[in-house]
């Protein structure tokens, strides 16, 4: 077995033929040249020793890296309390593994809300969380910034558009449903899929009832907030509903607002909303 090099490999962010991205790997399994370690003079059971350091140094490093986030997030003029024994062991053994700066930002929001109200992330969702890829991430946060809270509603919805759904003038109308085209502002439906398949939507839409005409309803976004009062009878909306698990991973996000998408909604709405804010 040949020695590989790392000294005469490029940085992981270079661009390099994939044959050497390949060869770097080498070094995540103990198969690189570091200091007095050669893998060509060691066992087998040697390397994997090797390998096996480096992966435990590895985690120790991503436990701390969370650790020193959470303290950032935990006040110190809050009473804190003792967190469940189980579930600070299987939080631990499972953000060890993660790696990203990122998503190692989240894994510290969620201690340091325990710390404080314990009882707000089941073990399920951090099951969830940790098999979350950084690209998933990023579209539960796109999503997230086009949900809304309806009025008094403590849980987020995805509106995805609004129907008539009876009465007469159904009959005069040339399309009863008016879909927001989700995918015109970056959340294709192999977007809503992806949630989907993570556990963090549930894959059919959900309708509301049927909105009450005149009365006012409260939209609530993350920065803005948008009134609305149906001009007629049998208005409701459709939307995709977040799972337990998605529910959970929300208080987490700290998503921004597409404006573009807002003010898109708010042209279609006007068709049969009085739309304000």
């Amino acid at each position: 077995m040949a020695d590989i090099d790392v000294m005469e490999m490029p940085d992981d962010n270079a661009q390099v033929s994939a044959r050497k991205k390949a060869l770097m790997l080498g070094r995540v399994i103990g198969l690189a040249s570091e200091d007095d370690y050669r893998p060509s003079t060691a066992s087998i059971a040697e390397r994997a020793e090797h390998r096996e350091r480096k992966q435990l140094s590895q985690h120790q490093a991503n436990l701390e890296s969370i650790f020193a986030l959470a303290l950032n997030y935990t006040p110190s003029d809050v009473t804190g309390v003792e967190l469940d024994p189980d579930w600070r062991y299987q939080f631990f053994q499972m953000a060890e593994q993660i790696h990203n700066r990122k998503m190692q930002d989240l894994w510290a929001r969620i201690l340091a809300s325990e710390i404080v109200n314990p009882g707000h992330f089941s073990l399920r969702t951090l099951a969830v969380l940790k098999q979350l890829t950084l690209r998933e991430a990023q579209i539960f946060e796109k999503a997230l910034g086009m949900s809304v809270k309806i009025n008094t509603e403590p849980r987020f919805k995805l509106l995805s558009g609004y129907r008539v759904n009876g009465g007469i003038t159904q009959y005069f109308r040339k399309h009863n449903q008016t879909n927001f085209g989700l995918s015109q502002f970056g959340l294709p439906y192999s977007n809503i899929l992806t949630l989907v398949d993570a556990g963090i939507l549930h894959k059919s839409e959900f309708e509301t009832g049927l909105l009450n005409r005149n009365e006012e309803i409260q939209l609530t976004l993350f920065h803005a907030n948008m009134s609305l009062t149906p001009k007629g009878q049998h208005l409701l909306f459709t939307y995709y509903r977040f799972t337990t698990v998605g529910d959970e991973l929300c208080q987490l996000i700290q998503a921004k607002n597409d404006h573009d998408f807002i003010g898109a909604i708010k042209v279609m709405l006007a068709k049969d909303f009085s739309v304000s804010g």
